[in-house]
């Protein structure tokens, strides 16, 4: 009696999601939080927008003039359009993707990118972000550590950064060509400093 009780129980009990339906719903939330308003853009400006959407995937913004980094969406600070540009992006673990980088196209005082456990960051954001006019201009200093879907062809990308002087790559197991990776960036950009600490 007890046996048939847990048999009926047992085949009531709903199946639970599988792993492969979780990582299809956290996909296509990531891509939600990636989807670029040009409404709000216009609206907001450029860096309050780049700042929502940055905070919203869970990376955090400096802007310039201020010590504090912003990782709080609600506790963003508020002025006149126009008053706070980002200065610095911390996307550690954030869920940034390319859908998202024009977002950043009308920024145009980054000096600084951290990059660092972004699980969807791709050799095609590498190539998006480095054909970003303003941030060809801008940016001075870039870190990428610890993404694995980044390859050598994704770091050749970067030699479009024409102004930057500190690029710090570590922990990328995809950059097989460490050495003519460096050359071609070496060549491309003779005042950058490289700084590596990747597997041979």
């Amino acid at each position: 009696m007890l046996f048939e009780h847990l048999t009926r129980q047992a085949c009531r009990v709903r199946k639970l999601p599988s792993c492969e339906t979780r990582r299809h719903l956290w996909g296509w939330l990531n891509a939600v939080f990636n989807k670029v308003d040009h409404e709000r853009i216009r609206a907001v400006g450029p860096d309050r927008a780049a700042s929502e959407w940055l905070l919203r995937c869970g990376a955090h913004v400096r802007y310039h003039g201020l010590d504090k980094w912003h990782q709080d969406y609600n506790g963003l600070p508020t002025g006149p359009l126009g008053k706070y540009k980002i200065q610095s992006i911390d996307a550690t673990e954030s869920c940034i993707m390319k859908l998202g980088f024009d977002h950043l196209d009308g920024l145009e005082h980054v000096e600084e990118i951290k990059l660092c456990k972004c699980a969807y960051l791709h050799d095609d954001c590498l190539q998006r972000l480095s054909e970003i006019q303003n941030l060809q201009r801008s940016l001075l200093r870039l870190w990428i550590i610890s993404c694995g879907n980044v390859t050598d062809q994704g770091i050749i990308a970067l030699h479009k950064l024409s102004n930057l002087q500190y690029l710090f790559l570590s922990d990328l197991p995809g950059v097989k060509q460490k050495e003519t990776t460096a050359e071609i960036l070496r060549k491309s950009l003779p005042s950058l400093v490289l700084e590596l600490d990747l597997e041979q």
